[in-house]
Parts: C-alpha cells; sequence; structure tokens
C-alpha cells in the first residue's frame, strides 16, 4: 500500500481520536452497520479530498466497510491531523496522503497520487479533485461515475461549470442537503471557529468587536457564537436579502469600509476572493486580529499585506504579526487557511455525524443511479434528507408527533378552512 503521511508511530493516538469520535457519529455507525450487511459500495474506488481528521476517518472506515477501495488524501494544507492519518493506515489499511503543513507543490502531488486509483467515485471539499480532472489531460479518461461535494465553495466552482457547459460527471451536492448546511455550517463552523482563534490567540472574546464577513450558514453560526460568547457583532455582506436578516437578528450591517476601523476580530465566510484588502488593512486598529473560516485562503489579500508589512514576526504558533505604516500591527491566523481545522480540530464529531453521512449515502446514490444521472450538480434526495434527520433524532432520543389522518386530509385539501 502505497500512503504519504508525517509520522506512522503516532497511528496509536489517533486511534484514540478516531474512536473517541465514533462514539459521537451514531446515524454514520447505523449506517456502516447496514453497508457490512449490504456491501452497496462492492468493488467501486473512491478517491476523497477532504479535511483529513477524526470524523472523517470514520466515514472512510464506513466506505470501506460498504466495500468500496478508498484513498484519501487532505483538502487543505493545514487541516490534516497527523496522527489520524497514521491510524488510517496503520490500523484501517486506508491509503492517506496528507501531511500537516504540506507545501501546495506536495499539497498537488498528492491530489494526483488519489486519482491514479482511477476512481469511480471522488469525494471533494472543495472541488478540487474534479478541477484537476478537468484540467489534466492524463486523467480525462477515468471511469468516473459521478462525485460527491461537502462544501459551499466547491458548490458554487461546480455550478459555474454546469453553467459553462464544462462539467463533465454528475454532482451530488452533498453541501446543500439540509441535514448538512443548516447544522454542519451553522452549528460546526460557529463554534470551531471561535475555539480555532481562541486557541490560536488567546483573546477574551467578551466586549470585542467582532466583524463577520458573509452572512450564509457559516457566518450566521459565527456571529451567533461571538454574539453568545459578549462580542459586539458587525456583519458585512454583498446580498440585501441576507443583509436584512443580518439586521433583523440583532446585529450592525455595514459595509467593511466602515466595519475596518471598528473591529477586533474579523473573519470572513463568503468563499470570495480579496474581501479584506489594502484600503481595509490602512484604517484598522492596532493588534487587530483577522482570519478565515472559509475554504481558500483567498479572502484576505494577502499578498498585498506582505507589500505593505514594514517588519512580520510569528508571535504564537498560528499567529504572524505584521507591523504596517503608522507602527500598527495586524496579526493574521493560520497563514489565512481555515482557522477552525488549522488551530482548532474542526467541527465536533456529532454534526459531521450528519454530514458524512450524507456522503456515504450520496456515494450509494451515485452507485445505483449512474447509468440515469446526466453531467449536472445534483441535490441529495429528499428522502436521504428526511432518513438522516430522522435517525439523528433516534439517536439523540427525541420523539415527535406525527400527523393524524384527519390533518394529512385537511393538509391536502384545497376547499376545507373556508
Amino acid at each position: 500500500m502505497r500512503y504519504d503521511i508525517s509520522n506512522k508511530r503516532l497511528a496509536p493516538i489517533g486511534r484514540q481520536r478516531i474512536e473517541w469520535a465514533e462514539r459521537q457519529m451514531d446515524v454514520l455507525r447505523v449506517i456502516r452497520e447496514q453497508f457490512v450487511s449490504e456491501k452497496p459500495l462492492a468493488g467501486v474506488h473512491i478517491a476523497a479530498c477532504l479535511h483529513v481528521t477524526a470524523e472523517t476517518a470514520n466515514l472512510m472506515r464506513t466506505l470501506k466497510a460498504g466495500g468500496a477501495h478508498v484513498v484519501l488524501c487532505a483538502s487543505n494544507p493545514l487541516s490534516t491531523q497527523d496522527d489520524v492519518a497514521a491510524s488510517l493506515v496503520s490500523h484501517y489499511g486506508i491509503p492517506v496522503y496528507a501531511r500537516k503543513g504540506e507545501n501546495r507543490q506536495t499539497y498537488f502531488s498528492h491530489l494526483t497520487a488519489a486519482l491514479k486509483v482511477g476512481p469511480n467515485i471522488t469525494m471533494d471539499d472543495g472541488a478540487d479533485l474534479v478541477s484537476l480532472l478537468h484540467k489534466d489531460p492524463a486523467f480525462r479518461a477515468l471511469p468516473v461515475w459521478g462525485s460527491t461535494e461537502e462544501t459551499t465553495t466547491g458548490v458554487i466552482r461546480l455550478k459555474s461549470m454546469e453553467k459553462h457547459g464544462v462539467l463533465r460527471m454528475p454532482v451530488v451536492a452533498v453541501n446543500d442537503a439540509k441535514t448538512k448546511h443548516f447544522f454542519d455550517n451553522r452549528y460546526g463552523t460557529g463554534q470551531s471557529t471561535l475555539d480555532g482563534i481562541i486557541r490560536a490567540t488567546n483573546i477574551l472574546i467578551a466586549g470585542k468587536v467582532v466583524v463577520v464577513a458573509g452572512y450564509g450558514w457559516c457566518g450566521r453560526g459565527v456571529a451567533m457564537r461571538a454574539r453568545g460568547l459578549g462580542a459586539l457583532v458587525i456583519v458585512t455582506e454583498v446580498d440585501p436579502l441576507k443583509s436584512i436578516e443580518a439586521a433583523l437578528d440583532g446585529y450592525q450591517v455595514m459595509p467593511m469600509s466602515r466595519a475596518a476601523r471598528l473591529g477586533d476580530i474579523f473573519v470572513t465566510l463568503t468563499g470570495n476572493i480579496n474581501v479584506i484588502q489594502k484600503e481595509h488593512f490602512l484604517t484598522m486598529k492596532d493588534n487587530a486580529v483577522v482570519c478565515n473560516s472559509g475554504h481558500f485562503d483567498v479572502e484576505i489579500d494577502l499578498k498585498t499585506l506582505r507589500t505593505m508589512t514594514i517588519k512580520k514576526r510569528q508571535v504564537r504558533e498560528f499567529v504572524i504579526e505584521h507591523t504596517i505604516r503608522g507602527r500598527r500591527k495586524i496579526n493574521v491566523l493560520a497563514e489565512g487557511r481555515l482557522i477552525n481545522l488549522a488551530a482548532a480540530e474542526g467541527h465536533p464529531p456529532s454534526v459531521m455525524d450528519m454530514s458524512f453521512a450524507n456522503q456515504a449515502l450520496a456515494a450509494e446514490f451515485v452507485v445505483k443511479h449512474r447509468r440515469k444521472l446526466e453531467k449536472k450538480v445534483y441535490p441529495v434526495p429528499e428522502d436521504i434528507d428526511k432518513r438522516i434527520a430522522a435517525l439523528k433524532l433516534k439517536t439523540m432520543g427525541i420523539t415527535i408527533d406525527k400527523l393524524t389522518a384527519e390533518q394529512k386530509e385537511y393538509l391536502s385539501s384545497w376547499h376545507m378552512g373556508t
């Protein structure tokens, strides 16, 4: 088995983390038990480009239990948990290509290594595997039946590819499942982003002005958690509807040009480029903290910041201090990469339980329907979404009401109720 990881001797620690996460991933465990008996992925080759965490490890175990041949590479250079990567190789026999802190060249060599297995299905967190499949002629002949996409940024890229007529395979937008983005994006990103900021800086959030760029589901989560810790939250947006929602949710809403003067901590979650740029750096307070919780490291214009920097030094493990004109200091966290995975551990297992249940069942869906699927982006089928929600409630020990026959008749009628 070929692989590329940092240190195989870390495997015992990684196994403990994987087993701890599994305790909080009840839905995925139910699906794994089903996969063991039914083998819906028998003989299927799956290349996954995901954050290499304990939660992801349990997804890989589930896919393998379903009969799949799985290979995993990192979807972000700083998100890999090296001990988990070691355990996947040593204890579970799953090839992994991931090292925390790997450079750009190594990152893309790992993507290439994952595709060399000749996958029938790819799993992406940011659409990097799909992009490479389309860009590199060496991979255009691979027998890919379809792909699944984990994150908002990836879905945006894939829908653009579909719109321009260049998408060469069906893709299931796992991110858009209700049991994914309502919970993973909001509660997972909210908690883990603040966790990452606090671990990286040891800053007291209470009393600080936190600027949240973007009020999608991830932005909603970060704003909610920051306010819960006592911060005054400002939201910046380009979408009128989301801006109204943020205002009615009780946050100040304004352009970044104004917010830059007021903020103590800045978090970008837009999926777009250069959300914080030169004009904003020039007006920030001394010792402002800037970080990103969107997928790619492009939301903060670090290239321009480096040209503005008089002095640069590392002041904590994930904190680079930039001194700019006027001797003001701007602290950039985790090189502008995902702060929740670089400085913390990412989303809690209980919320990733539903996200990765979607991934496992979406892979099964692609296998079953591959001959009927067109080259476009598909939503997760509603029956899968509802099944996962029902399983989650059951594992939480929660029961809910059911409609009576009379209520069903009333809801389906157009002449009752007047």
